[in-house]
């Protein structure tokens, strides 16, 4: 089978809505008219009120409505809404935020990128409201895990990655790689489904001549970063660890998580951290002893020794 050209590709953009029915009215309307495009919208269960709005909304406006019995997470729903798309015969997907407004010549920018280069993960500029950049690239530094996101370009580093706020793919590169790894729940899948495309021989593509705004946040709470943020963030940075370094590279992560849990408790700003002391330690804690603990279920081996130390500096 040849891979569509842009003008011929069937399309679906792929949303995944948590309890912000209110997010998806006021951002998603505008890709309805076309009759190219599906819109998917998986609504992951929160409560009978945001089923029935989701329900209404996907009526309203045309959408195909995803309806799952649990919350599997981010990577486990967009799971969920591209094997639906792909039963419906897209060719092309566009993931999207229910919190990021996509034009219909990004959209299509999008699939033309995809429709040249299928074998590319293409993710746009990502503005915020004001129109700073919010995301053009972002990189992995593997001595320790930290990521950056400002002044990368993916061409340029050695373990680049791309946001999940808004992505394009081609079904081939999706089932080539499996899709999301829905063990992460939120946070660090888009880096996992990253490394995995480069590692099978795909490539990441930003394309800051396509814009996309979002709403920094709009899906978590004002007042700093979530505890879900928090926890996941540690949490997930192992995990991804145990999956794809050396045990030598594995035990200089593990070495360097305090020093990360300290950063990600901190990026919602000290004033956050002070409103709610006691709730963010714990959610950095109890994320890093998860991460802690999958190291030593996927791992064990040469790796325990740090593990340890780590287990008790948790417990004291």
């Amino acid at each position: 089978m040849t891979d569509p050209s842009a003008a011929d590709a069937r399309v679906a953009v792929v949303v995944v809505n948590y309890g912000s029915h209110r997010l998806l009215a006021d951002n998603l309307p505008p890709l309805s008219p076309d009759p190219r495009t599906a819109v998917v919208v998986v609504d992951s269960w929160h409560s009978p009120d945001e089923r029935a709005a989701a329900a209404e909304l996907a009526i309203e406006h045309g959408w195909q409505l995803v309806p799952l019995n649990s919350n599997p997470g981010f990577g486990g729903a967009v799971n969920a809404g591209v094997a639906h798309a792909l039963e419906q015969g897209a060719d092309v997907v566009v993931l999207l935020n229910p919190d990021a407004v996509l034009s219909a010549s990004t959209l299509d920018g999008l699939v033309a990128a995809v429709a040249d280069d299928p074998g590319a993960l293409v993710c746009p500029l990502v503005e915020d409201f004001a129109g700073g950049i919010w995301f053009a690239g972002g990189s992995l530094d593997w001595a320790d895990g930290r990521t950056r996101t400002r002044g990368v370009d993916v061409r340029a580093v050695d373990h680049p990655w791309v946001t999940g706020a808004c992505l394009a793919f081609s079904v081939a590169l999706w089932d080539r790689v499996g899709g999301f790894d829905d063990r992460y729940f939120m946070y660090w899948e888009d880096i996992d489904l990253s490394h995995r495309v480069q590692t099978t021989g795909g490539r990441l593509v930003v394309r800051r001549d396509l814009v996309v705004t979002h709403l920094v946040g709009g899906t978590q709470t004002a007042d700093g970063k979530s505890d879900l943020y928090l926890r996941y963030n540690c949490r997930n940075r192992l995990l991804f660890a145990a999956q794809h370094l050396t045990d030598d590279e594995l035990a200089g992560w593990l070495r360097s998580t305090p020093a990360h849990a300290r950063r990600v408790l901190l990026r919602g700003g000290r004033r956050a951290v002070l409103r709610r002391p006691l709730g963010s330690v714990r959610a950095v804690m109890r994320g890093t002893v998860e991460g802690v603990l999958l190291v030593r279920s996927l791992r064990g081996g040469p790796v325990l020794r740090p593990v340890r130390r780590l287990m008790r500096a948790a417990r004291s």
